[in-house]
């Protein structure tokens, strides 16, 4: 995670000093990307303790998975019930009295509004009239089909901009969409990532040929980039979370569809450090980045919604400690 440094070391250097509606200054850069080949590893910062349960939860919680559970299936899925029910605080701050957020980024990503005109009549004064039905589209669903049967599209977005919907949600969307790449990995290049996959995912030796085992394993012929695009991005605190959450996206869209996760990328807009970090920042600045952990999917999945936290697995992940109470702008 050498580039989160030398981003953090970027913004030191280069940014310019900002009010904002926080109250607490930035020292903020524009238009800056970071890069992970996940062949790497995964892209767990290691020069501080990232919380994974909040990650997934949350993310779990973006996909609608929890919405099959009898406890959250009638309340609005962005309810912040389940994440509460889970140790995760992260949206409490934003929530209204009764736990609900508008239709931040879960509703987009899995029930994007789309009224659909099923009758229409021209009045005598040229107006239009009709009836109109409630249509929701799933780009979750839209874009894992995509993958499927059409990998070489370029049309492979999921968005959360949904400018109709702004003015209802608690918080508008920090990282506000994302788009992903599907190609095809040569033989030897196709090999080695077997290897890897067996090595990681604790399979025994087939005893048979490459091209045997690779068969066995249905192991993929095509490899799956995901960039995702941030207007916001508080570089010390958010930055890691939101690293790593994509990164867990990329591997469970890669599974669902037969994929390697390949590379993960990320273009950041207004890229900043709140002044009340910068402390925090130089003593991490001082620690030795570690070699970067593994993620182990326990078993085989053919459907993102049927994830659940315990099918996911860090492996040799051993970051250095992070600091307690670290002040949040809100």
């Amino acid at each position: 995670m050498r580039q989160y440094l030398d981003l953090l070391k970027d913004i030191k250097e280069h940014g310019e000093t900002q009010e904002n509606r926080t109250g607490t200054d930035t020292i903020a850069v524009f238009g800056r990307e970071i890069r992970f080949d996940m062949s790497d590893g995964f892209p767990l910062l290691t020069t501080k303790k990232v919380h994974i349960k909040s990650i997934l939860h949350e993310l779990l919680w973006f996909l609608g998975n929890h919405m099959k559970d009898t406890r959250y299936k009638n309340l609005p899925m962005t309810n912040i019930k389940y994440l509460n029910d889970n140790g995760v605080t992260i949206w409490d701050e934003w929530a209204d009295k009764e736990g609900n957020l508008g239709p931040v980024y879960g509703k987009q990503w899995t029930k994007w509004f789309a009224p659909e005109c099923i009758e229409q009549n021209v009045n005598k004064d040229g107006t239009s009239c009709g009836e109109w039905t409630e249509k929701n589209i799933n780009q979750i669903e839209v874009l894992i089909n995509t993958l499927k049967n059409n990998p070489n599209s370029r049309r492979l977005i999921v968005n959360a901009w949904n400018v109709g919907d702004l003015d209802k949600m608690k918080l508008p969307p920090c990282h506000y969409g994302f788009e992903c790449f599907s190609i095809e990995m040569n033989k030897a290049e196709r090999y080695n990532r077997c290897l890897e996959y067996q090595r990681v995912h604790r399979l025994e030796d087939t005893g048979m040929s490459a091209e045997g085992a690779m068969s066995h394993y249905n192991f993929p012929t095509r490899k799956l980039s995901l960039k995702w695009n941030q207007r916001s991005v508080d570089t010390f605190l958010g930055l890691p979370f939101n690293i790593a959450s994509y990164a867990f996206l990329l591997h469970m869209l890669a599974e669902v569809t037969n994929h390697i996760p390949n590379e993960l990328i990320g273009s950041l807009g207004n890229t900043h450090l709140y002044v009340n970090h910068l402390s925090y920042i130089d003593e991490q600045l001082k620690r030795i980045p570690k070699q970067l952990p593994k993620l182990r999917i326990k078993r085989k999945m053919t459907d993102i919604n049927d994830f659940k936290f315990d099918d996911f697995e860090i492996v040799d992940y051993n970051p250095e400690p992070n600091w307690k109470n670290v002040p949040i702008a809100v």
